[in-house]
């Protein structure tokens, strides 16, 4: 009879998540991972059978923290200007950068490295980056400066605020100078405007 399984696998997995979000795909090494999640290797692979699998349901769960965390910002009623809720988006961004946190974004981490080459990985990135781009084309709706915008030019603004978020939150994870971020929040502001 096997023995059960003697760890909860939702903390392992978020155990992980703080592993590749903190060293990458590529750069997480089974023993980071391993001492990471506090697991022997053979836990490991018996609960994630390697270590693409388990990247893929840690991309999964950070999309259920971070990406829906995002939208659910981004379509909040309760803010009832759009512009002034992507504004925030950036915003807060720029913000855990200057209070310490220069992990950046793991789907964009992800959309950097392991996406170029893993199509399976490419999917999940693609699909939680195109659920930020409807989260910003939601709140363009709600944006009394862009009501006029027809579908495509608002599908191609959100796109474009797309790029700018993974920019600044690749830019983040690259160390770039604070200044440089901040007038990448500050453009966005000024394009909402």
């Amino acid at each position: 009879m096997a023995r059960p399984r003697s760890f909860d696998t939702d903390v392992a997995i978020d155990k992980a998540m703080q592993v590749f979000w903190t060293h990458g795909y590529e750069g997480a090494s089974l023993p980071d991972l391993l001492d990471g999640m506090g697991l022997t290797r053979g836990s490991l692979y018996k609960a994630f059978t390697d270590k693409k699998t388990l990247f893929l349901k840690v991309l999964a769960h950070y999309e259920e923290l971070a990406v829906n965390a995002g939208v659910a910002l981004l379509t909040d009623p309760a803010i009832p200007s759009g512009a002034d809720r992507i504004l925030t988006m950036f915003t807060n961004s720029y913000k855990a950068v200057t209070d310490g946190d220069q992990r950046g974004c793991l789907l964009c981490t992800a959309a950097a490295g392991p996406s170029m080459y893993d199509d399976e990985i490419a999917a999940v990135v693609t699909q939680g980056l195109s659920a930020l781009r409807d989260g910003f084309s939601h709140a363009l709706l709600a944006s009394p400066q862009h009501e006029g915008l027809s579908d495509a030019d608002r599908h191609a603004v959100a796109d474009m605020l797309l790029a700018q978020y993974v920019g600044l939150r690749t830019m983040a994870r690259a160390r770039i100078p604070d200044e440089m971020l901040h007038n990448s929040v500050r453009s966005v502001g000024l394009m909402l405007a």
